[in-house]
C-alpha cells in the first residue's frame, strides 16, 4: 500500500497530512503526485470526491517549498482556474491546509468579492493564484497581473467550465501564458472540446483516471419516491423529521425552486441555509461555514452553487425533481458517502421525471429502487382534504 511518505514530500507537508488523518493516498493522488513530482504534463479523468485538488495541490506545495525564491508584484508562480467561487475557497483552503507552515501566500481572485482587496494581495507577489475564468480575465484587461514567473497551470473541473460557458474566457486566458510551464488538466468527462484544448495545451501529457461508478455510486443507498408535485414539500418535511438524518442537503434545480423550499422551511421552523447564485460571496461564504460547522443540518442549493463541496458527514441528498443530465445526477448524490462513508440519496420524483430518470439509470448501469412505504405514495392533494360529514336529509 502506497503512503504520503513514499513521495518523499517535505516534512512539513507529512505532518499537515497526518495532522488532518491522512496517511494513504487516493488513487488519483497515488497515480497523479509521482508524474507531477518529475514535472510531466498531465491528463487527469477524476470526479469530485476523488481527492484530484490534492493530487496538484500537494505537488505544487512542495514543489515551491524546495524551490523558494521572492515572487515579483502582481505575479505568481502557480495558477489554478477553476469554474465556481466555491470550488476556488476549497481549493484555496487544500492549499493553506497542507501548506501550512511553510509561509506559501495563497491569492483567490473571484466575483463576488472587492477587487481592490484582491489586488492589494497581488501586489506582494504570491506564490499561487486561484481564480474563476471571468475575474482573471478582469485583471488581465486592466494589465494588473503578469504572468513572466508562472511556472505551474491547472484547469480544474475543465468539462465543467465548458458547461458554463467559460472556455472562450479559458482560451483567452491562455494566449497570456507562457509556453515553458507544467500544465495539468482535470475533468470528469471529456467531450471533443476539451481534448482539442488539452492537445493544444498539453505537452507528451501523461494520462491517469479514476472510473466514475466505482468513486461515486458506491455506498450511497439510493431511492427514488413518487410524489404528486404538490405534495414534495410535505413529503420532504416528513423525511427530515427522520432521526438518521443527520445532515442533508436539499438539490432544486433552479434559484427560484431553491426560494420556494426555503420559504417552505422557513414556515415550518426548519431551521437551514440557503445557497444559490444570487448570493453575494460573502452570503455564500458564511451559508457553506455553518453548515460545515453544524450550525444548521440542511443545506438548500442549486448545482452550479454546490459545485465541488466535499464535506465529509452529510447523511442524507434530497432531489427536488432530477436534473436534466447523469453528471449533475452523479455530483449530487456524491456529496454524500464520502471518505469511505455511506449515505443515502433521496429523489422526489413526478412524471415529468420519467424520462430523465430512464436516462440516469442507463447511464449508470443500475435500476434505482422504487420507494412505496412513504405516507405520500399514490396520493393527491385532494386525498388529504378534510373528508366533509355527510348530513342525512330528514323525513318529511
Amino acid at each position: 500500500m502506497t503512503k504520503f511518505s513514499d513521495f518523499q514530500l517535505n516534512e512539513v507537508i507529512l505532518h499537515a497530512l497526518e495532522k488532518k488523518g491522512y496517511s494513504e493516498p487516493t488513487k488519483i493522488q497515488a497515480q497523479a503526485i509521482p508524474l507531477l513530482l518529475e514535472g510531466r504534463d498531465l491528463i487527469g479523468i477524476a470526479q469530485t470526491g476523488t481527492g484530484k485538488t490534492g493530487a496538484f495541490s500537494l505537488a505544487i506545495i512542495d514543489h515551491i517549498s524546495k524551490t523558494k525564491r521572492k515572487v515579483k508584484p502582481i505575479r505568481m508562480r502557480a495558477l489554478v482556474l477553476t469554474p465556481t467561487r466555491e470550488l476556488a475557497a476549497q481549493i484555496h483552503e487544500s492549499f493553506r491546509d497542507y501548506g501550512k507552515g511553510l509561509g506559501q501566500k495563497i491569492v483567490t481572485l473571484t466575483g463576488g468579492m472587492p477587487k481592490k482587496k484582491q489586488f492589494e494581495s497581488l501586489l506582494k507577489g504570491c506564490d499561487i493564484v486561484v481564480a474563476t475564468p471571468g475575474r482573471l480575465l478582469e485583471f488581465i484587461y486592466d494589465e494588473k497581473i503578469l504572468f513572466d514567473e508562472l511556472e505551474f497551470l491547472v484547469l480544474d473541473e475543465a468539462d465543467r467550465m465548458l458547461d458554463m460557458g467559460f472556455i472562450k474566457d479559458v482560451n483567452k486566458i491562455l494566449k497570456e501564458l507562457p509556453k515553458e510551464k507544467q500544465s495539468i488538466l482535470f475533468s470528469a468527462t471529456m467531450p471533443s472540446e476539451i481534448s482539442s484544448l488539452a492537445s493544444e495545451l498539453l505537452s507528451s501529457p501523461a494520462r491517469v483516471e479514476v472510473e466514475r461508478e466505482s468513486t461515486v455510486v458506491e455506498g450511497i443507498d439510493q431511492k427514488i419516491y413518487w410524489v404528486h408535485p404538490k405534495l414534495r414539500l410535505s413529503l420532504l418535511q416528513n423525511i427530515l423529521k427522520r432521526n438518521s438524518v443527520k445532515k442533508c442537503i436539499v438539490f432544486t434545480q433552479t434559484k427560484i425552486e431553491a426560494k420556494e423550499v426555503s420559504a417552505f422551511l422557513e414556515s415550518i421552523n426548519k431551521e437551514h441555509t440557503l445557497l444559490h447564485g444570487d448570493k453575494t460571496q460573502g452570503e455564500r461564504d458564511y451559508a457553506l461555514r455553518h453548515f460545515k460547522k453544524d450550525s444548521v443540518k440542511v443545506l438548500v442549493a442549486t448545482d452550479v452553487a454546490a459545485r465541488g463541496i466535499d464535506i465529509s458527514d452529510i447523511t442524507h441528498v434530497i432531489n427536488i425533481g432530477l436534473p436534466e443530465n447523469t453528471d449533475n445526477y452523479i455530483h449530487r448524490i456524491g456529496r454524500t458517502a464520502r471518505a469511505s462513508a455511506t449515505g443515502v440519496a433521496i429523489s422526489l420524483c413526478d412524471e415529468s421525471n420519467r424520462s430523465a430518470l430512464l436516462v440516469i439509470e442507463e447511464s449508470i448501469g443500475i435500476k434505482i429502487p422504487i420507494d412505496e412505504d412513504h405516507k405520500f405514495h399514490g396520493l393527491t392533494p385532494k386525498d388529504l382534504e378534510p373528508k366533509k360529514a355527510k348530513h342525512k336529509k330528514k323525513k318529511k
